[in-house]
């Protein structure tokens, strides 16, 4: 039941995720941008091919192949071999989950990433909420799993 939960978070993440890309590719021309929090965020419609800071560009196949493998590892994590996550480290999981899959939705779908939040006080590459989900759900799980989930590390897991 629990799995059922995460696989439910990560599909509304992904679907939120294409939502606010739908909006931005019917809203903006490309490369346009509309202020949205004046000197801190503007929206603008940008095509990504590539990573943060375009690394990887036009490398569609090695996105998919990551994605295939994480999901390959989830399964397998919860299925086979269960290796001490906490429900909150989980949570944390299907995040990254859910914005790993809205971009891979673009990537098959577009054969391009749509972004569209652009920092106006710092040079940032333009990011998507998915990347949002990716970066905080991996923010959140590294530092959980440094301070919080000391058994994680331990040798001895739990493989029931």
């Amino acid at each position: 039941m629990q799995f059922f939960l995460y696989i439910l978070f990560a599909a509304a993440i992904a679907a939120a995720d294409q939502i606010v890309k739908y909006l931005t590719v019917t809203n903006l021309a490309l490369y346009e941008t509309v202020d949205f929090l004046p000197g801190v965020l503007q929206l603008a419609y940008v095509r990504n091919t590539g990573a943060a800071f375009s690394s990887f560009e036009g490398q569609q196949w090695l996105f998919a192949l990551i994605f295939l493998l994480f999901t390959g590892l989830i399964l397998l994590e919860y299925f086979k071999k269960p290796l001490g996550f906490t429900v909150f480290e989980r949570w944390c999981i299907a995040a990254i989950y859910g914005g790993g899959l809205g971009n891979m939705i673009d990537r098959v779908r577009l054969g391009y990433v749509v972004d569209m939040f652009e920092t106006v006080f710092m040079d940032f590459p333009v990011f998507n909420l998915a990347d949002c989900f990716i970066t905080c759900g991996c923010a959140a799980l590294m530092v959980h799993l440094v301070f919080f989930n000391k058994n994680f590390w331990k040798d001895e897991k739990s493989c029931a």
